[in-house]
Order: structure tokens, then C-alpha cells, then sequence
């Protein structure tokens, strides 16, 4: 996943080897740095249905649902994107050559997107880098999958379920404090890793350039890994004005980082 994961459990057992390898195997259908993935098969196939997995058709749902939650701020169809920035390959690569003439502001994903049982189509001339919506909804259903007591954490995107180690919920750091979360989901969107130069992997679907709103960092908690990813993602993309309003009204708790919290 070109991150770093975590599993946590209070009572380990061979699920935990289990979950690790359901999240490889997953991750490896979900890169798009692959051209043998289902993602990029898909991306390849533009213009026309393909065959999907239950797993994939999912997470594309979830994606749908993330743009109509976000107004379109959270956008899948961010592909075309990436590749103008730069981030042809995969990080630990270096950046590729930036063409910045040919980023455009982005369709809403409804419109390039669409799906049916088992199957879904990308409209030509866009692809799909799933990004942290993926890693929210991984980690949503790792959690199921270990049951019980346990955290898992996918590159910042995480939830934990249960007491914790001592019943009073899981330590987790989120902005410079500890919180004590159970069956409650964080996520940090960030523009301060990922970086080349001036550039970012953090994509403005309003002008498809990488953000710049005058916040760095959001982390957020929520009822989920997956609305945390949401939710921190469109917070950063409104911008100091907007985001205290728009976390208000939507997280359970959050932190706002600018320049000068570096």
C-alpha cells in the first residue's frame, strides 16, 4: 500500500495473520501502479463494462457515496490528475514529470462512474485512483474481521473496536494529544507528506491542481475509518473559514493544522 499498517488485537490469534494477508491481497487489486490490478484494468478499460470483484464493486460504491457526502469534494476519478502533478509511479520511486497544462478541474464521479452487479465502467478520458477512501474502508472491515477488541491502522486511516487494554478505550494520538477511542474511526488528510518540490498528491477537484486552502493537516474522528477519511479530506479541501463550521457539523472531534502548527 506504500504505507505503513498496523494490526492490534487484545487477544491474538491466527486471524491476525489472516487480516494481514486479506489486506495485501486487497491492496494489490487496489493499486493503481500495477497494470495487471483490477483498478488499472479497469482504468485501461475505459469506455466499456468490465467485470468487477464484490470487494471492488463495494469500495466503488462507497467512493459514490463519498463524493455525494463530500458535495464533491472527495473524488476517485482523480487519476488524470495525478499523472499532470507528476505521481506517475509510486512514491518511493521519486516524482515523474509534471505536465500541469493538462490538469483540469475534475468531473463529479457520478458522471465518469458508472456501476451495475458485478460489474462497472469508467468513462474515457478518466481513471480512478482510489486513494484514502480505500484505506477507510479497509479498515473499516479489517476491525469486523478481527472482532471483538482490536485497532487497525492503514497509513493513518484506522478504527478500533472495542474497550481497549484497559476498558476505557484506545490510546490514539490525533494532534498532539491522546484520545480514547472505541468503536469510533480517525483519519489525518495531509499535505505535507507526499511531496515534490511545490507539489503534493492532495488534488483540488475544483481546479484538478494540487490544494492549496491555507490548511496543512486535518485529522478527525468519526463513527468510522472510512467517514473520518471523508470528512478530513473535505474539511482541508474547504479551508481554515470553512472546515471549523463543516467539522462541527460532522465529527466527533478534529484538529486543524496550518502553516504555523509545522
Amino acid at each position: 500500500m506504500g504505507t505503513s499498517c498496523s494490526l492490534f488485537a487484545i487477544e491474538p490469534h491466527e486471524s491476525l495473520l489472516e487480516v494481514e494477508a486479506w489486506i495485501g491481497r486487497l491492496a494489490a487489486r487496489l493499486t493503481r501502479f500495477d497494470e495487471g490490478s483490477e483498478i488499472s484494468q479497469l482504468n485501461a478499460a475505459a469506455g466499456e463494462w468490465m467485470e468487477v470483484s464484490a470487494d471492488v464493486e463495494s469500495i466503488l460504491r462507497d467512493a459514490l457515496c463519498a463524493s455525494e457526502m463530500s458535495a464533491g469534494m472527495v473524488n476517485v476519478a482523480v487519476l488524470p490528475s495525478m499523472l499532470a502533478v507528476g505521481y506517475t509511479r509510486t512514491f518511493s520511486e521519486g516524482a515523474g514529470v509534471a505536465t500541469l497544462d493538462q490538469a483540469r478541474p475534475l468531473p463529479r464521479l457520478s458522471c465518469v462512474l458508472d456501476l451495475a452487479r458485478g460489474r462497472a465502467r469508467v468513462a474515457r478520458g478518466a481513471g480512478i485512483d482510489l486513494g484514502g477512501v480505500a484505506k477507510g474502508w479497509m479498515a473499516d472491515r479489517a476491525v469486523k474481521l478481527l472482532g471483538g477488541n482490536a485497532v487497525t491502522n492503514l497509513g493513518g486511516d484506522l478504527m478500533a473496536s472495542g474497550p481497549g487494554p484497559d476498558g476505557n478505550g484506545w490510546p490514539i494520538g490525533l494532534g498532539g494529544v491522546t484520545l480514547m477511542l472505541r468503536d469510533q474511526g480517525a483519519a489525518t488528510s495531509s499535505v505535507r507528506r507526499r511531496r515534490w518540490g511545490d507539489l503534493h498528491h492532495l488534488i483540488d477537484p475544483r481546479s484538478g491542481l494540487p490544494a492549496r486552502t491555507g490548511l496543512e493537516e486535518v485529522s478527525i474522528v468519526a463513527s468510522s475509518g472510512f467517514e473520518a477519511e471523508v470528512f478530513a479530506k473535505t474539511a482541508l479541501l474547504l479551508g481554515p473559514d470553512l472546515a471549523p463550521a463543516y467539522c462541527a457539523a460532522h465529527a466527533l472531534a478534529w484538529w486543524l493544522g496550518g502553516r504555523d502548527d509545522c
